[in-house]
């Protein structure tokens, strides 16, 4: 059979349930990976060439079971319209669309409020671009920190909304981040910067290079066991 990148198909796991896969052709890839799309309630069968396309199939076939469960322990979906709330730097806050004004504003509070006044149809608009605007603001201080203490530079920062990864460094100075690290504790946001930082001088994951994320960041095994705990969440806000 000849399957399509982007292709969804459903197989039926043991227990009866239904779970929809994903296909996709990623070159950089160096063998079959399963992965989750927390936002799609979806998993993603990847193959390294259209070639391995129909091994990719069977990969995600034979873990079905295991796809199943981890689909159906997903956290809830929390989507951005009024009175919702979501975590920003950690913390409990409310979404409501009153206010006066155009722009939105933060207060203080348990939970904090985040008043994202206009229309009530774009209110998720409203709210994904002001956590962006801080996301920048938050990571671009932590960078400018840690390339000071690592003695090193940076060419540019950009905000996205990436899905397999936290953040990403280029070899040409360039750093990436996630939008949605925002909604995570500071201490976990800083972290991601400076292991970032950190590739500006090794481009690897050797012992000199976790020597360096260590020296921004001297808890940074305890923020990244955070982040592989509740990324989960923070993918699953914002639909």
């Amino acid at each position: 059979m000849l399957y399509n990148n982007g292709q969804t198909m459903t197989l039926k796991a043991p227990g009866g349930q239904r779970v929809k896969v994903r296909l996709e052709v990623n070159a950089k890839a160096r063998r079959l990976i399963i992965r989750l799309d927390e936002r799609r309630r979806e998993a993603v069968a990847i193959a390294p060439s259209q070639r391995q396309m129909e091994a990719a199939v069977a990969f995600a076939a034979e873990r079905v079971d295991w796809i199943s469960s981890r689909l159906q322990h997903l956290p809830e979906i929390v989507r951005f319209e009024e009175g919702a709330i979501f975590n920003y730097r950690g913390a409990p806050c409310q979404i409501t669309g009153e206010g006066e004004g155009r722009l939105a504003k933060l207060s203080a509070g348990d939970p904090q409020v985040l008043y994202v006044p206009g229309d009530p149809e774009t209110i998720h608009l409203r709210v994904e671009r002001y956590l962006k605007k801080q996301a920048r603001a938050d990571l671009t201080r932590a960078v400018k920190r840690h390339t000071d203490t690592l003695g090193v530079e940076y060419k540019g920062i950009s905000v996205k909304d990436t899905r397999s990864r936290w953040g990403s460094c280029t070899s040409d100075g360039q750093l990436s981040f996630s939008w949605r690290l925002i909604m995570a504790p500071p201490a976990v946001l800083d972290y991601v910067a400076a292991h970032e930082c950190a590739h500006l001088k090794e481009m690897n994951h050797s012992n000199k290079f976790w020597a360096l994320v260590g020296k921004c960041c001297p808890d940074w095994k305890r923020q990244r066991s955070w982040l592989r705990v509740h990324g989960v969440e923070l993918q699953a806000a914002g639909e």
